[in-house]
């Protein structure tokens, strides 16, 4: 295959590197490894085993999930319903919510509660709009066809995000109880109305950078970006309805007596029902790549334009899970992100390095470190959950229990158990209250946050 070079100039690695012959697979090659398979009679029943089920099911390691039970020395004395996200990515939304009813559901002795992840749901898509529009202000000047703008026109308004991305939501609109703002279709199945949204957003960056080059003035451009975002609120109440300036909060209590609160806004809400202070939670990931005890945040990564952005303390593994089996042994949850699709076996809601036997199978294990999962893209956080549960054994924890977001048909009644070695090799994220870390972990986040680019997989969870 002969790679022409489309723009001599580029000083892009694609530019740079240039190969102009390639070696093929040949004849040969191909006979040689059929029959170097059909040698091995371990091959055919490997096929008729792997080719008629999943590989997490069909080579799922039976040793695996018999030594970890779903039992566990330390757990939250609370069980809430178990929560559904649907065809979403609304995770990160749901793991936030999840946290916080569990510290109304003990305040006002309620047996069930949920918030409303649609209202987040809906200020977040409106928020990630106007956060593209000003980052498209922002890169004029960059070449369309660059990296960098090319990474923003991809998926603007997708619906991941992170721990301090929720929290920017919740200080500015509040919160609501999801009976004052239900799911609809489109909260549920968001992929129709993204792409609509996203389609438009790419239109107005077209109109935005013509109106720069020929002449418009910055408020001139802010000015048509404002009418713009009509286009997308409109999108939103259509699809999703208007959310409500001010709601009544009626519930019976554990002891059946009728409570009700009436015409709260929702900021009200969040200040003076859900009494936690976001502000104070700091979320802590580990990332062998880069240096431990600094600051991080992600170029280009938020949603809210007034919010402080997206950071990070880096912290050795070690020290995250001391951090949260503490926070757990004192009855309270920890969010965290994972990479949720690694050596999972569904039908048993575990999470274990040792669950898939991919070696009796293919005859290769998988061995990349941690940092290298992450720099040559094998591993992500693609999924924020709630360490509900902790199991201690001479002094160090053995597994952990998980509360999901998936509907109470998946995992075990809605739970996952992840053993303390996926713990170490897929967990990149928890979040805890500044009065869990240690003084000189706090005091990282006075430092000047180390710029990771815009694709780099700390980001990914809100990608």
């Amino acid at each position: 295959m002969t790679v022409l070079r489309l723009n001599p100039s580029a000083t892009s690695s694609y530019g740079r590197h240039i190969r102009t012959k390639m070696d093929k697979v040949t004849a040969t090659q191909l006979s040689t490894y059929n029959d170097e398979f059909n040698a091995d009679v371990k091959n055919k029943l490997a096929t008729l085993t792997v080719s008629r089920d999943a590989y997490s099911e069909a080579l799922g390691d039976r040793s695996s999930y018999l030594q970890h039970p779903a039992v566990f020395s330390h757990k939250l004395s609370i069980d809430p319903p178990i929560t559904n996200q649907k065809r979403s990515g609304r995770c990160w939304i749901f793991a936030c919510l999840n946290i916080l009813r569990l510290q109304m559901m003990s305040e006002y002795k309620l047996e069930e509660l949920e918030l409303s992840q649609p209202f987040v749901f809906f200020y977040d898509k409106l928020e990630k709009a106007n956060w593209f529009l000003e980052n498209v202000l922002a890169t004029m000047d960059e070449d369309v066809d660059g990296r960098v703008v090319q990474y923003l026109l991809k998926d603007p308004v997708n619906d991941g995000g992170q721990f301090d991305m929720i929290v920017a939501l919740l200080e500015k609109y509040g919160v609501v109880p999801k009976d004052a703002y239900p799911e609809t279709f489109h909260t549920s199945n968001s992929s129709e109305m993204d792409a609509l949204i996203t389609s438009r957003l790419r239109e107005f960056a077209v109109q935005l950078r013509q109106a720069h080059g020929e002449g418009a003035s910055s408020e001139e451009l802010r000015e048509r970006k404002r009418e713009m975002l009509a286009d997308v609120h409109r999108v939103l109440v259509v699809s999703l309805g208007q959310p409500p300036e001010q709601v009544t909060w009626s519930f019976y209590d554990k002891d059946k007596k009728f409570h009700e609160h009436r015409d709260i806004s929702p900021l009200e809400f969040y200040k003076n029902y859900v009494k936690v202070d976001c502000t104070r939670l700091v979320s802590l990931i580990n990332d062998p790549r880069n240096a431990y005890m600094r600051k991080y945040t992600v170029q280009y990564l938020g949603n809210v334009a007034e919010s402080q952005g997206v950071r990070y303390v880096n912290i050795d593994i070690d020290a995250m899970k001391l951090y949260a089996s503490r926070v757990i042994r004192s009855g309270r949850p920890v969010w965290f992100g994972c990479d949720v699709g690694k050596f999972r076996i569904s039908s048993k809601g575990l999470l274990d390095t040792s669950a898939v036997d991919y070696k009796s199978a293919f005859n290769f294990t998988l061995g990349s470190t941690k940092a290298q999962r992450l720099q040559f893209g094998d591993s992500a956080m693609t999924h924020a959950m709630v360490l509900t549960g902790v199991h201690i054994e001479d002094g160090k924890p053995v597994r952990w229990r998980v509360e999901n977001s998936w509907g109470d048909t998946a995992g075990i009644k809605g739970y996952l158990t992840l053993t303390d070695a996926w713990f170490s090799e897929y967990v990149y994220q928890i979040v805890l209250d500044k009065s869990d870390l240690p003084e000189r972990v706090v005091d990282v986040l006075d430092q000047d946050a180390v710029e990771l680019p815009p694709w780099d997989p700390m980001g990914a969870l809100a990608q």
